[in-house]
């Protein structure tokens, strides 16, 4: 009986580049993509870092409130269900934001004027910079924590989508410290139901009065984002109605926070 002979591996002889087609276009070389690559320790963080490619709903903490009842009326705009994601390995070099002291500007975020993510195409309606970040939210427990965490910058872009189903809006906060940014977008958990950003009354890209709309936190480094989408009629998602990919849309102004990432990993090198 003979054993079967064992396959050996072979070798192209070729040098494998680094090439991430979501990074290279956002303007990252090749070099600067492998020292993200690195930052992320492990292929699975660097996913879920530039996770604007898949889906990702699948991990985070959802809630679901109750609708205001008769004791505890809220008139102002709120979602109805939010997650939050704490930053990852990934933002490490912006830990703080001493190690990135530079404002954000409007023309960082939103110098695309359309994104793109599947069948989805976001077109940018409006914008906003506030060095007050409470005149960007309303209520008084969100204001507080913004204080607390030292924000110094409070950026919103409004969006809709080609076809006028769609609206989204993208609000970043600029933070002390990721600590302060975690914190943020975890208290929002229980909190937005009683404390939101404030939407950008942009053309078309008005979230309809007491529609259904759905958001999520997101933590990098000493950033702090939210994201808010919803059906333009105000109606609940459908079979038809990809919202998966429409917050990934929305979130590919976040290349100015991974470029960041990298001028602040090169300085410190």
């Amino acid at each position: 009986m003979t054993t079967p002979a064992r396959k050996r591996r072979r070798s192209s002889g070729k040098t494998q580049e680094w090439s991430i087609p979501l990074l290279e276009e956002w303007g990252l070389t090749p070099t600067q993509q492998r020292l993200l690559a690195v930052l992320a320790s492990v292929a699975g963080v660097l996913v879920a870092a530039v996770g604007l490619t898949f889906a990702i709903e699948a991990i985070g903490n959802d809630y679901t409130p109750e609708r205001a009842t008769a004791a505890a009326v809220v008139t102002q705009p709120r979602p109805d269900t939010y997650r939050a994601w704490p930053s990852s390995k990934v933002f490490a070099p912006i830990a703080e934001s001493k190690a990135d002291p530079k404002p954000m500007t409007l023309k960082d975020l939103f110098s695309a004027k359309t994104l793109k993510e599947g069948g989805v195409t976001l077109r940018l309606a409006g914008t906003g910079l506030e060095t007050d970040c409470a005149a960007a939210v309303w209520g008084r427990e969100l204001v507080d924590l913004l204080a607390q965490g030292g924000c110094t910058q409070a950026a919103r872009g409004a969006y809709v989508s080609a076809d006028g189903r769609y609206v989204a809006q993208y609000t970043l906060f600029n933070l002390r410290d990721t600590a302060s940014a975690d914190t943020l977008v975890k208290e929002l958990t229980t909190l937005y139901r009683g404390g939101w950003v404030q939407p950008l009354e942009a053309g078309r890209a008005v979230f309809p009065s007491g529609g259904h709309t759905e958001s999520s936190g997101h933590a990098m480094g000493h950033y702090a984002a939210l994201v808010w989408i919803g059906r333009a009629d105000g109606a609940e998602p459908g079979p038809k109605d990809d919202f998966v990919s429409l917050s990934l849309t929305v979130r590919g102004a976040e290349k100015a926070v991974f470029r960041r990432v990298v001028a602040a990993s090169e300085g410190s090198s």
